[in-house]
């Protein structure tokens, strides 16, 4: 029986959210390592564990994966999220690093001191209402279809589903003005392994909060 994939980051969101969520919605069960000291992530640089450095850290199938877009296509890729064609990936590819980047925006945000952090936030779900949402809703009412590309479950739905609900914890009604992604977030969100994935008690980690934003600053010393 093949060993787990073992996730080695903190406790909390930040880069290693969306891999968890990717391996979650295959049915896929995984293994983490919390970073609690400065020591542990040293002991990974030392070991030339880290490509480059970084976290997130995934080993999975006898390798040593960093750099997150690497890992996420590297899954998509695996567990047959990842379309039929180049065709189809190139559109994934598209769809995740603009959700990828609404995102990122408001990982970013958590670490800034309070006055900007609210401003940044507040633009971030500006952005969703006026340029990434847009985007999506069209996409869904051009082709009719159920899921984002080919008309089948992949990588990209799970993506956009992520970040709606990461936008929807700054503004619930963000979705007013957008019907077909209301029903694409219901739909989505009811797929078995998604609906386990969203249910208290799984891997899926709470919003950032101060305790996390000074263990991760403690740890990677910025």
């Amino acid at each position: 029986m093949a060993a787990k994939p073992k996730l080695y980051y903190f406790d909390g969101r930040g880069r290693m959210e969306s891999i968890r969520w990717l391996l979650a919605a295959a049915g896929v069960e995984f293994e983490e390592e919390f970073f609690e000291t400065r020591e542990q992530y040293e002991k990974l640089q030392k070991d030339g564990r880290l490509l480059f450095g970084q976290v997130p850290l995934v080993e999975i199938d006898g390798m040593a994966l960093t750099q997150t877009r690497a890992i996420l296509s590297y899954l998509a890729a695996k567990y047959n999220l990842y379309g039929k064609d180049l065709k189809e990936r190139v559109r994934i590819d598209m769809y995740t690093d603009g959700t990828l980047d609404l995102m990122t925006m408001i990982m970013g945000g958590v670490f800034k001191p309070l006055a900007e952090k609210e401003e940044t936030l507040a633009s971030v779900v500006k952005s969703a209402k006026t340029r990434y949402f847009p985007v999506f809703e069209k996409i869904l009412k051009d082709h009719g279809e159920d899921f984002l590309v080919g008309n089948k479950f992949s990588w990209a739905d799970i993506q956009l589903l992520e970040a709606i609900l990461m936008v929807e914890e700054l503004d619930a009604s963000v979705l007013s003005d957008f019907p077909l992604l209301k029903a694409f977030k219901t739909r989505i969100s009811n797929i078995p392994t998604i609906k386990k994935f969203l249910q208290p008690g799984s891997q899926r980690k709470p919003p950032p909060d101060s305790h996390y934003v000074a263990l991760v600053r403690k740890i990677l010393q910025f």
